[in-house]
């Protein structure tokens, strides 16, 4: 019996470009003017995969994160799949913030985009499989169609599809 045609919707980053970026803000940090002498910072924490940011005041703090924004946009990281935590004070009167990255698609999130599948009245099957949502279809111009109409309708996250399967 012959599998149907199906794919995968998921929300991945890629870490070695976030990494990439970030050492390239870091250097652009170094030798920008308005940076000499501050205590600002860029770090990566790998185990945690997430972003701490340290600056002075808020102004450096905005000037930061547009650093980092330009060479995330330069890496195509999608910015949706940023998350910026509140600034908190932090020692010497710096501000302190964390960025985290939605990886995988939270089940809310499934939720309602497989609503929203069902709702369009597409002949597909759409099950929600971990931090992952397969669609399968007996016909694979149906599946495109999904695809069309996810890439067409706003979400919160970045959607990527993959593993098609004929």
């Amino acid at each position: 019996m012959a599998q149907q045609p199906s794919f995968d919707i998921v929300s991945t980053v890629d870490f070695q470009e976030i990494d990439n970026a970030v050492n390239q803000a870091i250097k652009e940090l170094a030798t920008r003017f308005d940076f000499k002498g501050s205590k600002s910072s860029i770090e990566f924490l790998k185990a945690d995969k997430k972003l701490k940011i340290i600056a002075d005041d808020d102004l450096k703090l905005r000037n930061l994160q547009d650093i980092l924004k330009t060479r995330l946009v330069a890496r195509k990281i999608p910015m949706k799949s940023l998350e910026f935590g509140d600034p908190e004070k932090a020692f010497e009167g710096t501000l302190r913030q964390e960025v985290t990255f939605v990886n995988g698609v939270p089940a809310d999130k499934a939720r309602d985009i497989v609503k929203r599948i069902k709702d369009a009245k597409f002949k597909v099957q759409a099950a929600i499989q971990g931090d992952e949502i397969r669609v399968s279809a007996k016909s694979r111009d149906e599946l495109q169609a999904v695809i069309q109409f996810l890439r067409q309708s706003p979400s919160n996250i970045p959607l990527q599809f993959v593993n098609f399967r004929q």
